[in-house]
């Protein structure tokens, strides 16, 4: 026989629920003394000849949750709670309740699974989240600064404290004006905040020095060390996507769709992915276009400079953001470098040979 067991996971106890004919509750600890009780329970039915296995919700603790127990060959179920909605919309919210519905569920394998990512990914993504906490702090910080300058009626531009040299200049500006103590405080932690910024973009640099998803993506022109490594570490195994559709709509750059009878309606983008992944695209949107001498010619671009006169840079943006996610697709699945000779027009080139031809006859 086998043994459904749902888990309804917190972050101090767990309760299960247990399928094994009559249906048993417990309620654990989630500490290594409560870990090991329920492991002999498990164990207990196991010798009987039963077969275990166990499903719970994806939290912020699942993946030590389903170390300890797939470490122990229990099988582990993690349930994907944005499709699985049965619990949040019961109008019985108990946390037996919701142990014994995920139990049923895993009876009649009838859970959407979730996605773990790999170790790597997981300490990548550790890393740029700091990293962002960090550089969100600086940009408030200097944000103040900006507004202290204002309220005194001086002068002032977006990158004046960009570098050390400007930011000297108007902390020796504010100390004239008797506010150069507060001042002082917050250059010297910007300064302090750059030096560990530089400090995990050196350890991100070490993590993904031979990793070969990462040199893929920075043949791209305009995706950096940070970008390349928020689209490794949020893809993680770019093979779990059949196709370029499937991994743009991961990404939430996929435009939402409703279909009925004979009408279809299409709206802006479902935004359902990773942030972070989502950003990156945009920040290799916008990288490709600072390097205009580089990609001009690109079709892509060529795009996104008519859609910009159209409909705006913002849907512009967008719109060659999904396009590359469908590049880098290509790329990961063929493990491929970035050819730019496929992102020109051949046609507009022979057409403008064809005129250079011309003119040069007529004259």
């Amino acid at each position: 026989m086998t043994i459904n067991i749902g888990v309804d996971l917190h972050k101090t106890q767990f309760t299960v629920y247990a399928r094994n004919g009559e249906g048993m509750f417990g309620k654990y600890g989630t500490t290594a003394e409560g870990y090991g009780c329920f492991i002999k329970q498990l164990n207990a039915w196991r010798e009987e000849g039963h077969q275990v296995r166990l499903a719970v919700e994806s939290t912020g603790n699942t993946r030590f949750f389903k170390r300890q127990f797939s470490g122990e060959g229990y099988p582990v179920t993690v349930i994907n709670p944005m499709k699985f909605k049965v619990i949040n919309e019961s109008v019985k919210k108990t946390d037996r309740h919701d142990a014994a519905t995920i139990a049923e569920f895993l009876e009649k394998d009838m859970l959407p699974e979730a996605w773990l990512c790999g170790e790597k990914s997981e300490e990548l993504r550790r890393l740029l989240k700091v990293r962002q906490s960090l550089v969100r702090t600086m940009v408030t910080i200097k944000n103040q600064i900006h507004g202290l300058l204002m309220s005194l009626g001086m002068e002032d531009e977006a990158a004046s404290l960009q570098s050390k040299r400007g930011r000297q200049e108007i902390l020796d500006t504010l100390s004239r004006a008797h506010s150069g103590l507060g001042a002082q405080t917050l250059f010297e932690t910007i300064d302090l905040l750059e030096g560990q910024v530089k400090k995990i973009e050196k350890e991100l640099a070490i993590l993904v020095e031979k990793d070969e998803t990462v040199g893929l993506l920075r043949s791209i022109p305009g995706c950096g060390l940070i970008t390349a490594s928020t689209i490794r570490a949020y893809t993680d195994d770019i093979r779990r996507f059949r196709t370029y559709k499937q991994y743009s709509a991961y990404a939430g750059l996929a435009p939402w769709v409703q279909c009925s009878n004979e009408t279809t309606h299409y709206g802006r983008i479902t935004k359902r992915g990773p942030e972070p992944l989502r950003t990156a695209y945009v920040q290799m949107v916008l990288g490709m276009v600072r390097l205009k001498k580089k990609t001009l010619s690109y079709r892509l671009m060529q795009r996104y400079r008519g859609l910009k006169m159209d409909k705006g840079s913002g849907k512009a943006i967008i719109a060659t953001a999904r396009k590359l996610s469908k590049v880098v697709w290509f790329m990961l699945m063929t493990g491929k470098e970035f050819d730019p000779s496929l992102m020109i027009d051949k046609t507009l080139n022979e057409k403008a040979e064809v005129m250079r031809s011309s003119t040069v006859q007529t004259a």
